[in-house]
């Protein structure tokens, strides 16, 4: 692997034999495109731990990575960077593990923390190519989705993977051309009410299967999921994200 410079920023460029299989599809421009760019994932649970790994493998150079949850017992059925040896481990470092693993010389920046309206100015998002939203909190979304259209950065959010049993039923679309997940409901009338024109979204048109586990207290009750339906929408957003980077530097090779 090598670090050197393109027009004043950082590049890192996994070696040749580790990005062989990938630079014989999309070619070197497209390679060394996605080692100069920056892709900022909020929330590494069942999804966004599927984007990270996939963002990784594909020789995206910088990684921002946002969350400021722990890994608990409950985690370990669906996502990659949960296992029984690491309960309690701070996700965003849990993810930075997983991502030197596959890229040493990444430039991965991580902040422990929830994206909320009083957390929000701590993250630093300037230069950022990219923005994943993969978090469950409604104003966390909707506040990436303004954020990016304030800033001229794409966005792409993923809806509900909970109680979802079909992983063949995920598709890309706009967020006003949803239908069925009650996520996606509250997001568009949501958007609307912003302003928000536009938000490229993750959906299933999979009806919600019921949930055994119940409500407890005042708490809503709990969504189920199973390993691989969040992992094959984390890995549509990672495909989108990567797409769009080599698009958007007029590179062919992958459409």
């Amino acid at each position: 692997m090598v670090d050197c410079l393109y027009g004043g920023e950082t590049e890192i460029i996994m070696n040749d034999i580790y990005t062989s299989r990938t630079r014989g599809l999309i070619g070197d421009a497209a390679q060394e495109a996605l080692g100069r760019s920056t892709v900022a994932v909020f929330g590494v649970g069942g999804v966004g731990s599927y984007t990270v790994e996939a963002l990784a493998r594909a020789g995206i150079g910088r990684i921002i990575v946002v969350d400021g949850d722990t890994v608990s017992e409950s985690d370990v059925n669906r996502q990659l960077i949960a296992n029984v040896g690491n309960i309690g481990e701070a996700k965003v470092d849990a993810a930075k593990k997983r991502i030197l693993s596959v890229n040493p010389d990444a430039d991965v920046i991580t902040y422990g923390i929830f994206y909320l309206p009083e957390t929000a100015s701590e993250i630093e998002l300037s230069g950022c190519d990219y923005i994943v939203d993969a978090v469950d909190n409604v104003t966390a979304k909707l506040m990436l989705a303004q954020y990016g259209q304030e800033h001229s950065i794409p966005v792409i959010s993923s809806m509900g993977t909970g109680n979802k049993l079909d992983p063949t039923r995920f598709f890309v679309t706009d967020i006003y051309k949803t239908s069925v997940d009650p996520l996606a409901r509250v997001m568009r009338r949501e958007c609307k009410a912003r302003g928000i024109r536009r938000l490229k979204v993750v959906i299933s048109d999979e009806l919600p299967i019921k949930s055994t586990l119940g409500a407890t207290g005042n708490r809503r009750a709990t969504p189920a999921s199973i390993s691989f339906v969040p992992s094959v929408a984390g890995l549509i957003i990672a495909g989108e994200v990567i797409k769009d980077i080599i698009a958007k530097n007029e590179i062919g090779g992958l459409k």
